[in-house]
This record gives C-alpha cells, structure tokens and sequence, in this order.
C-alpha cells in the first residue's frame, strides 16, 4: 500500500502532543501543557451540557494547549477534530492538520519560517514552509514585529 502522505498520521491528541513533545526535546525547549478532557471541557463543544462528558457519538473529546519556551514564543492548541491553532509570536494559523504539526514547528525552530514583505501595497506575512509542497502564509497585523519576526524578514 502506498502512503501518499507527507506526514506521520497522529490518530488521537495525545499522539500528537507526544510528538511536540519530541520537537521540543530536539530543540532543548520548556514545553508546557493544559489538557482538556470531555464534551463540557472542550472548546469547541459549547453546546454541551454541564457535566456532559462524552460526545453524542459516546467519544471523549481531548484538546490540548501546549506552550513552547524560548524564542519565538509559540502555542498549539490541539483540537479533537484532527486540527490544532497554532500561534507565533501573535500569528494564528488556524486549521493546520493535526499530522502536520510536528513538521510546522520543525520549519518554525529549523529556521525555514520566514517574514516577507511588501512595500505597495503594504503587508507583511509569516510564511511556514513543510515538507512536500505545503506552505502556511499568514498576515503579521500590528505596528511593530518581535524580535524573532524581525530577524526573519527575507
């Protein structure tokens, strides 16, 4: 059977919080994180009643938001629906699969994540190149950028 995809399948969130916690070994990075077990804990479950546990479907939903030390400063929130947020230095990608993140955060801490910018009309962008041909482009909003995002204009 051949795999046509470009990451390792992460099946459940504590499969993929295990390999954030391998990057930030790989990188000698603090990492901190908040697990959120159950329909009444989830964020995305805010239908749910008081004290509802479980799903409709009787699965327990796990979310995870997990903070990552040193520069830049980057959070995952990790959703039960085989996605996670993933915030740098106030930049949200939203939606990146769940598979991917351990790659997202490789590109990020390996130094291929980048800021481009453009003078007419004015904008600038953090770009989150994977392996593959997958790339994350989003705006970087606000007067001033960090530090890291400074360092990272090309």
């Amino acid at each position: 059977m051949r795999n046509d995809h470009p990451h390792p399948h992460l099946p459940t969130t504590e499969s993929a919080v295990t390999a954030i916690r391998e990057v930030a070994a790989e990188y000698c990075l603090d990492l901190t994180v908040t697990d959120d077990i159950g329909a009444d804990r989830t964020s995305r479950r805010t239908a749910a009643g008081v004290f509802t546990v479980l799903d409709a479907d009787g699965s327990l939903p796990h979310e995870a938001f997990v903070e990552l030390g040193g520069s830049p400063a980057v959070t995952v929130q990790v959703f039960p629906e085989d996605d996670a947020r993933i915030t740098v230095d106030g930049v949200e990608f939203a939606d990146v699969p769940r598979d991917a993140v351990p790659a997202f955060l490789r590109s990020v801490y390996g130094g291929l994540a980048h800021v481009r910018t453009r003078v007419f009309p004015p904008g600038q962008w953090l770009i989150v190149p994977l392996p593959g041909d997958a790339t994350y482009k989003e705006p970087v909003f606000g007067g001033g950028l960090s530090p890291w995002l400074a360092r990272s204009i090309r």
